[in-house]
């Protein structure tokens, strides 16, 4: 029974070592003109149901609440979509230099590009405690409008938004790497595949604790419970954002599958260490908010 529970919480993991899986097999199906037309139904119309039930799976008033707290929004939008990038960048001028294959490096690239996830980095800073209010992707934002108007319908429905959205992105990543086994030329070595593995862990873990750092000086302005959200908000990629955008950028691409590797390896990876670091970083906001309510002076 706990197998099966496990199985069932971890569904679209496993979809996903499925559909690669599926592709391998019969990659026929998913390429371009087969059965699934993925041009059609790809291109057009799963990734713009990936944007449109992104933007109704969250609620207005999130976004009060995060433009409450400027100085924390600008921080998170700040680190995700500038240094982060920025600082892989420069990182991977180093590792070009390396046998590492170059198209995972590319692809390594464009998750120091991806915009922050709503699903993973909501559930961590709650489970933590800390500000998830402030999780909010500005692409996104526009939708707010359309779910105004349907908000009652929505409420009282409650349509399964993130169930949907992971079916469709699992049909992309299975029509994605049918391209890349029906193309004899590509060729992925396992080392390489190790090598990305071990990097995006270190870059994880590197820039956990730089936002922890950073987060926390005496004059930074912000409680724990900021700490929390940013560690989390600043460090995750959405894959469920990602790779709609990596087949909208990179589309006809026979390259496209490898590129979408070091993503479709970051998002797991973040959710474990992610996960396994809850219990420590509730006990560290715990505490640090009981010290302030002791440091301050009674009336």
């Amino acid at each position: 029974m706990r197998l099966l529970e496990r199985m069932r919480k971890e569904w679209f993991m496993i979809g996903i070592v499925l559909a690669i899986a599926g592709a391998k097999l019969e990659p026929s199906v998913g390429v371009n003109g087969g059965p699934l037309k993925p041009e059609i139904t790809v291109s057009y119309i799963a990734v713009a149901t990936i944007f449109f039930n992104s933007g109704l799976s969250l609620k207005t008033e999130e976004l009060t609440s995060a433009l409450v707290h400027i100085k924390l929004h600008l921080f998170i939008q700040i680190f995700t979509l500038a240094f982060f990038p920025a600082t892989i960048w420069l990182f991977l001028q180093l590792l070009s230099i390396t046998p590492i294959n170059e198209w995972l490096l590319k692809g390594l690239q464009t998750v120091g590009c991806m915009p922050p996830p709503v699903s993973s980095a909501v559930i961590l800073t709650k489970a933590v405690g800390g500000n998830e209010g402030i999780v909010i992707t500005p692409l996104l934002l526009l939708l707010f409008i359309v779910r105004r108007h349907i908000k009652d319908w929505l409420e009282r429905k409650k349509p399964p938004f993130g169930t949907i959205s992971s079916g469709v992105l699992l049909m992309i990543i299975y029509t994605t790497f049918c391209d890349t086994f029906s193309n004899p030329n590509i060729d992925l070595d396992e080392f390489s595949l190790i090598l990305i593995l071990v990097i995006i862990f270190s870059i994880q873990l590197s820039f956990m604790l730089l936002t922890f750092i950073f987060s926390t000086r005496d004059n930074s302005g912000f409680t724990p419970a900021d700490t929390v959200a940013i560690i989390f908000c600043s460090t995750h990629k959405s894959l469920t954002l990602g790779i709609p955008m990596l087949k909208i950028v990179f589309a006809g691409h026979e390259r496209l599958s490898l590129i979408s590797v070091p993503l479709l390896i970051y998002h797991p990876v973040q959710i474990l260490l992610g996960s396994v670091l809850v219990p420590t970083i509730k006990s560290w906001m715990v505490s640090r908010q009981k010290g302030v309510k002791l440091t301050r002076p009674t009336v």
